[in-house]
């Protein structure tokens, strides 16, 4: 399973880094989990966005979904498309609100009698508490400390697992997605402090206590803020969780193994 970050950056883009978007590739079938603001232009770096297998969406916040309304402009009316966008809609798994959301964000009038450009090209399957097949990887989704419906999910192929947290206060059902993880993606938006509001994002502590607990193998942070100090964040982290830690970067390529991550210089499937 190879792990590419198409953005990192926290609640809005920061110079030059996109928000919240990840690329996983396994077997040939690739899939984008999170489509934040500035995703697509990213995407277009690695590969033909007509190659995405499936999208699956965290949450409905702008910094995570958002470019969703331009990948429905490059799918409809592209002079070229590889096939019919119609006819091949592509998989979108959200929140069970995600298609009345991204309708509304796209067309410039109100959407009558249920008819949209987005649904033309997107086929969207509402997130339970389940695991399901998406291509070749197993997800399973869990639902965490967020001010909207929101999830984290266990991602597996191989025998490898990649847990990505989304955005989320620490909670048990957190916890329990990430046990034994051969990798945790988890967020970590601000330094520590008993001033952070409870139930919308960890700090860089709380994530390195996640990752101890939860017996990961190693830990990826992202979603730190333009206006939160990466080194201080990275340095919390590493105060609290012994194995391997990194804070990731846009076109950053990790192989997702068991018994961790490893910096992939391999290159996409286009």
């Amino acid at each position: 399973m190879e792990l590419t970050v198409l953005g990192c950056s926290g609640s809005v883009p920061g110079p030059g880094e996109p928000a919240s978007g990840y690329l996983l590739e396994a077997e040939g079938f690739l899939l984008a989990v999170d489509f934040g603001n500035g995703v697509l232009a990213s995407l277009q770096t690695v590969c033909d966005p007509f190659d995405l297998g499936a999208l699956l969406i965290s949450h409905l916040h702008p910094d995570h979904c958002v470019d969703l309304t331009a990948l429905t402009v490059l799918r409809r009316y592209h002079p070229s498309p590889p096939f019919d966008v119609c006819a091949r809609r592509l998989p979108v798994h959200a929140p069970r609100n995600a298609p009345q959301r991204f309708a509304a964000a796209y067309e410039a009038t109100p959407v009558e009698d249920g008819r949209s450009v987005v649904l033309e090209v997107f086929d969207f399957h509402p997130i339970a508490e389940e695991t399901v097949h998406i291509g070749p990887f197993e997800v399973t989704p869990a639902l965490v400390a967020h001010p909207c419906e929101a999830y984290g999910f266990r991602i597996r192929h191989g025998g490898a697992s990649l847990v990505y947290t989304g955005d989320t206060g620490p909670c048990d059902a957190l916890e329990d997605l990430a046990r034994d993880a051969d990798v945790l993606l988890s967020e970590a938006s601000w330094t520590d402090g008993p001033e952070r509001p409870v139930g919308v994002h960890l700090s860089g502590t709380q994530a390195g206590d996640l990752a101890r607990r939860a017996g990961a193998r190693s830990l990826l942070l992202t979603h730190v803020p333009p206006w939160t100090d990466r080194n201080a964040v990275l340095a919390e982290a590493r105060a609290e969780f012994p194995g391997p830690v990194e804070a990731v970067r846009r076109g950053a390529r990790y192989s997702v193994d068991r018994g961790g991550f490893g910096v992939s210089g391999r290159p996409l499937t286009t």
